[in-house]
């Protein structure tokens, strides 16, 4: 068993090995002196491993009810958590109780935000199913829904007791999925690692994802540990999701993925940067081989003003300017703010006023 310790505010670890949804009530039990358990859970993964960590939870001790929400990134709404409220609240869940996030990002981030919120905080286990969950969206305690303004506009920091990472849920999952979640572990290597995007280049990531997951996981440690409340350094984690999350909220977060998005999103920064004279030449051309590498797409139809207006509801926004994350090469990342009214232009490499600086926050 891989595991990954994650020293924030409340430290927990993240455990990562074949088998870990059969042994779920064996480490809450170790984790919490919990009555009852409420599972969350999507009507996809429901019928394939609710029933196998229900029953381990009930044969550690633990009152166990299932919240089953229909699947998908449409349903991640306030609605739906409230939906979430009414049963913690029939069952009798107290501030001494669980829930147990089961599924993908969509599931986790609702799950999260329900725990930090009903009673004013309970605790939550992440046992997350999908690639992109496992490696990016289930570790950090970020919590959150979609408002139709924008993407997680509402949510809270909200930190695990323990995340569970069982690769062998990656068997079943349908082979986008998978893809989708290469959007996030390519963004690890260009971020924060030169060595290991190069490995993605040369080897297949599906053959070794155990080691893959230990490696995405431990950057995002590093960085979450050193910044919990994304005050700095956190936000580089963010590469690629501002035109991303633009992309989603212009296809009413159903016409691509979130992975897919954001794999379109970190090629238009890359060669945003290249054109404005801040990202070294060829990057963007790297990053666009390797996307397609993996299935991902590089470029949308929609224009740089369409994406610009659309990133003027980002959570990144900071009054009349926006914090873009950037390279300067593969493996070296900083953030930098501009100006909302010179994004468009920005986007489009045709900015005079970005200058040559690369900003300080590396």
């Amino acid at each position: 068993m891989k595991t990954v310790h994650v020293n924030t505010g409340r430290p927990y670890d993240i455990l990562i090995a074949r088998g870990l949804l059969s042994r779920t009530g064996e480490f809450a039990r170790q984790l919490t002196d919990a009555k009852r358990v409420v599972i969350v859970t999507d009507s996809h993964v429901a019928p394939l491993y609710a029933q196998k960590v229900r029953d381990s939870l009930t044969a550690a001790g633990f009152d166990v009810a299932v919240h089953i929400f229909p699947a998908g990134e449409a349903q991640k709404h306030l609605d739906t958590i409230a939906d979430i409220y009414r049963t913690l609240a029939d069952f009798g869940m107290t501030r001494k109780d669980l829930i147990v996030a089961l599924g993908g990002g969509v599931c986790g981030d609702m799950a999260g935000f329900a725990a930090a919120t009903y009673l004013r905080g309970i605790d939550f286990m992440q046992l997350p199913t999908s690639l992109l969950a496992q490696v990016d969206s289930s570790v950090g305690g970020k919590t959150g829904v979609d408002l139709p303004q924008g993407k997680n506009l509402v949510g809270a920091f909200h930190q695990p007791v323990a995340v569970l990472i069982d690769p062998d849920t990656l068997g079943t999952l349908p082979e986008n999925f998978l893809t989708d979640g290469m959007g996030e572990v390519i963004k690890y290597g260009c971020i924060k690692d030169a060595a290991f995007f190069a490995y993605l280049e040369k080897h297949d990531a599906f053959a070794c994802m155990e080691d893959v997951i230990e490696t995405c996981v431990s950057i995002k440690r590093d960085v979450v540990s050193r910044d919990e409340r994304e005050r700095g350094e956190r936000m580089l984690l963010n590469f690629g999701h501002t035109l991303g999350h633009a992309i989603e909220k212009l296809l009413d977060f159903s016409g691509i993925s979130h992975g897919m998005a954001v794999a379109v999103g970190m090629v238009m920064m890359a060669r945003a940067g290249e054109a404005n004279g801040l990202t070294d030449a060829g990057t963007a051309a790297r990053i666009a081989a390797l996307c397609r590498q993996y299935g991902l797409p590089t470029q949308t139809d929609f224009s740089a003003s369409q994406l610009a207006a659309a990133a003027r509801s980002d959570k990144k926004t900071a009054g009349d300017s926006i914090n873009v994350v950037l390279l300067t090469k593969i493996g070296d990342s900083f953030t930098k703010k501009i100006e909302i009214a010179e994004l468009q232009e920005f986007i489009q490499g045709t900015s005079k006023n970005i200058g040559l600086f690369r900003g300080a926050l590396h």
